[in-house]
This record gives structure tokens, C-alpha cells and sequence, in this order.
């Protein structure tokens, strides 16, 4: 259906779906009533699941009075939409209600998942991924605000759990007066990484920064606190920091591909008992060899007398500044996909075409593609 809005412009209306989200321990929202109010301003219908924004503190009567419509269950919001915008990726359970030509736009981190690839492949449907839009200069502008998030959030666990009822070694990350305190180490200099260091650093540890572009160290060696050492990253530097490294802090990324094991499972014996590893990275597989994904019912493990903490989504743990910082950014692309159509959007923003992922069952994603042994047919193919 076209409508006629502000100006007498015509759009064709669309109908967006919020789905709440059901991976466990997920209480973030992919859209908040000030979004839905400006959606429907522009033509368009949007339908929230019941209680999706219960999580993150926004009602079902706060997006009722910003235009939504209220889905009394999910198969409801799915059956409905043609544009579903989520936060995590859709878990097993909601892969039978996904549909061919269906549009999803949310986190996706295909290349650690080949079920998940395979899945949405079988589907038909087109999957714009929120971890690889890309703007010219390489920021990954939807990830951003969640890598703040977690990388402030990794000191904050770690400290947590390096407390000795949690299994840790009883170190407190900024000591006291007359006694040192705890060493961090940080593994990559990026939005994760950058964030952790500052705020361990405020905490009064003692951190070293490890990265390889020499550019960035520079960077952050003029940004962040003195008590802040950078170190160009080798195999040598990591297992001589890591022999006196309380909390290890991983944030490695290489933007919508697998994350490299830098840590393997004999470098643990290098590191001190009840020393705790926060991998960042478990969304793209880990940067550790011993990762393996958990919740944060049950965040933690234990391997070698190493504390493992590798909750997949930790933003989700603070979902009332996670919400907010991620649709503050996330809006402005679901707005574009709406008013344009999917293919015309990503014809004009060469930011949002990064994002694109899969569509009409073939992988657009190189990296996704190589990390599976896949066909690749490039976005413009589908354009």
C-alpha cells in the first residue's frame, strides 16, 4: 500500500516486526517507542510482540502510544512483517517461522555458526547483519556501541570473578596502599578493547595493551591514562604478559569473519591459578582456544585452574543502557531499509550494503563464505 506523508511524499508501506527476544538471558529490545513513533510518522505499521521492552523498562502501553501495534505472541510479529528488526541472532526455535524474501536486520555472526548460516540460507530470507555495515573509514558503526558496552562490562566481570568465592585468585583489581595492584592484560586496541583498558585503568590496575598496528598504539598511548602500557602484539609479548596477568581481557575482531586463537589451551599452564580470562570475542568463536559460549545464568568455567568468562551477550546484562545505545544507532538503517526497500537502501548507503550477509539462499559475505567453504556472490549481484 502507498501512502501519502509529510510533504505529500509517497511510501509504500511496510510492515516491521519486533519480536521479543528469547536467547537466554536476553532482555535488550531492537526498537524503542521514540523509533516506533518516528516509523509510523513515515507511513509505516509496526508490530511489537507483548512485553518485548519489559526487559529494558518500555511497556507494551509506552509503544502503543508511540503506534505500534501490539502482537499478543511471536508467530504473530513473524507471519506479519516484512522487515523483522532483532537484537540477537534467531535461535532454533524461530528458524521455522522465518520466510522466503522476509528482510532481518539484527546480529547475526554467521562465520561462527555454520547451523545458523545454514539455516537462514535454507530460508530464503535476506539477512543484513549488524556487526558488518561498515562506513568508509572502517568503523563498524552498529557494533560500536555494544563493543563500548562489553568492553567496560569485561573489567567489571573480571574483577567480579577474580573475587575467591568465584574461583579466582582474591586479587583486587586496584590493590591498597602498600600493596600492588592486579595486572590487566588487554588483547586488541579497538572499541573492546580501548574501553576496557580505560576503565580498568580508572579502577587503579595496573594494564598493558596489546595490539599490531603501531598507528593505534600511538593513539592510545596519547589517549589513555598513564597507568596504561601499550605493547606491539607478538607471539612472545602475549605468553610473557600473560605469566603475570590477573585478568585477561579479549577483544580481537576481524569484522564478520572467525576470531583467531591467540590463546591456546597450553599457554593456560604459563598463567597464574584462579587468573581470569573475560573472551570478548565469543561472539566470532573466541580468541581462545578453551572458549566455549555460556549465559549469564551460568557465566563461568573453569579450565586448568583458569577462571573463563565468555557470556555471548553481555550487553544484554545492562539492557537498559544496551537498548538505548544500540537503536540511538540501529535506527537511522532500519529507517533507510523502510522507506527504500532493501535493495535500493543498500544501492545508496554503501555502509549498509556491508551489512548484507545472505540473501535468496546464497552467502554475500566474504568472510562468512570462506569461513564455511561456501559460494560468495557479491552484494552488487543482488542490487
Amino acid at each position: 500500500m502507498t501512502l501519502l506523508v509529510g510533504n505529500d511524499r509517497k511510501v509504500t508501506q511496510v510492515h516491521i516486526g519486533i519480536p521479543k527476544e528469547i536467547k537466554a538471558n536476553e532482555h535488550r529490545v531492537a526498537l524503542v517507542p521514540a523509533g516506533v513513533a518516528a516509523l509510523v510518522l513515515a507511513g509505516h505499521a509496526v508490530w511489537v510482540e507483548q512485553g518485548a521492552g519489559l526487559g529494558s523498562g518500555f511497556s507494551d502501553e509506552q509503544f502503543q502510544a508511540a503506534g505500534a501495534q501490539i502482537a499478543p505472541d511471536a508467530e504473530a510479529v513473524w507471519a506479519v512483517a516484512e522487515l523483522i528488526v532483532k537484537v540477537k541472532e534467531p535461535v532454533r526455535a524461530e528458524w521455522p517461522r522465518i520466510r522466503a524474501g522476509q528482510i532481518i536486520f539484527t546480529y547475526f555472526h554467521f562465520a561462527a555458526d555454520r547451523e545458523l548460516t545454514e539455516a537462514h540460507l535454507a530460508s530464503g530470507a535476506t539477512c543484513i547483519a549488524y556487526e558488518t555495515v561498515a562506513l568508509p573509514s572502517g568503523e563498524l558503526p552498529l557494533l560500536t556501541p555494544m563493543s563500548e558496552v562489553a568492553g567496560r562490562m569485561a573489567v567489571q566481570e573480571g574483577a567480579k570473578y577474580l573475587e575467591k568465592h568465584h574461583g579466582g585468585s582474591g586479587v583486587l583489581l586496584g590493590g591498597v596502599p602498600g600493596v600492588a595492584p592486579a595486572h590487566v592484560l588487554v588483547i586488541g586496541g579497538g572499541v573492546v578493547g580501548s574501553n576496557a583498558a580505560r576503565m580498568a585503568a580508572g579502577l587503579g590496575a595496573r594494564v598493558t595493551l596489546l595490539d599490531m598496528s603501531l598507528e593505534r598504539l600511538r593513539h592510545l598511548a596519547d589517549v589513555l591514562p598513564a597507568n596504561v602500557q601499550t605493547l606491539y602484539s607478538n607471539r612472545h609479548t602475549l605468553l610473557e604478559q600473560l605469566a603475570t596477568a590477573d585478568l585477561v581481557i579479549g577483544g580481537v575482531l576481524i569484522p564478520g569473519a572467525a576470531a583467531p586463537k591467540l590463546i591456546r589451551r597450553e599457554d593456560l599452564r604459563l598463567m597464574r591459578p584462579g587468573a581470569v580470562i573475560v573472551d570478548v570475542a565469543v561472539d566470532q568463536g573466541g580468541c581462545v582456544a578453551t572458549t566455549r559460549p555460556t549465559t549469564h545464568q551460568e557465566p563461568v568455567y573453569s579450565v586448568d585452574g583458569i577462571v573463563h568468562y565468555a557470556v555471548a551477550n553481555m550487553p544484554g546484562g545492562v539492557p537498559r543502557t544496551s537498548t538505548l545505545a544500540l537503536t540511538n544507532a540501529t535506527f537511522p538503517y532500519v529507517l533507510q531499509l523502510a522507506n527504500k526497500g532493501w535493495q535500493q537502501a543498500l544501492r545508496d548507503n554503501p555502509a549498509l550494503r556491508q551489512g548484507l550477509n545472505v540473501a535468496a539462499g546464497q552467502v554475500s559475505y566474504r568472510a562468512v563464505a570462506e569461513a564455511f567453504g561456501l559460494p560468495h556472490t557479491a552484494a552488487d549481484g543482488f542490487l
